[in-house]
């Protein structure tokens, strides 16, 4: 088990960095390593929505299965792991004043035995994650920042 913390901060208000983040869908615009969503449920927003991403890390694929598990609008989304990588993770917005949000993901990894069991969520979640991660926020803030 890994568990994987990144944050940032956003020069753009609460309530622009959700309408960004809010549509599952789009969370591919701005993590490298989510190539595609598919919904599963025909909901897509809101505890519940369940979808499948394709996920990308080096010459890795899998699809991940996810399970939507917390809504709360500007200020959580959370999400259940249930595919071949199991666990969870949340992501947290904080506002900071009118223009800056604080936005904090953290996952909680299990890696299956293929996958190097332990010592592949230490290396692959704890350095390769997190670092692709950063990168993550860092278009993520873009795409907030622009739209300012």
């Amino acid at each position: 088990m890994s568990t994987i913390r990144v944050a940032r901060e956003i020069r753009a208000s609460v309530e622009q960095v959700w309408r960004v983040v809010e549509p599952v869908e789009r969370h591919v615009d701005w993590m490298a390593d989510a190539e595609s969503i598919e919904f599963i449920t025909t909901q897509r927003r809101d505890v519940g929505t369940e979808f499948r991403c394709r996920t990308k890390v080096g010459p890795l694929r899998l699809t991940d299965v996810m399970r939507i598990t917390k809504w709360e609008p500007r200020r959580a989304m959370g999400v259940e792991h249930v595919g071949l990588v199991t666990g969870s993770g949340v992501f947290t917005l904080t506002p900071l004043g009118d223009r800056l949000t604080r936005f904090e993901w953290e996952e909680t990894l299990t890696f299956p035995w293929w996958l190097g069991g332990p010592l592949g969520a230490f290396v692959g979640g704890t350095v390769v994650l997190r670092a692709i991660w950063r990168g993550n926020l860092r278009r993520l803030a873009v795409l907030c920042e622009a739209a300012n």
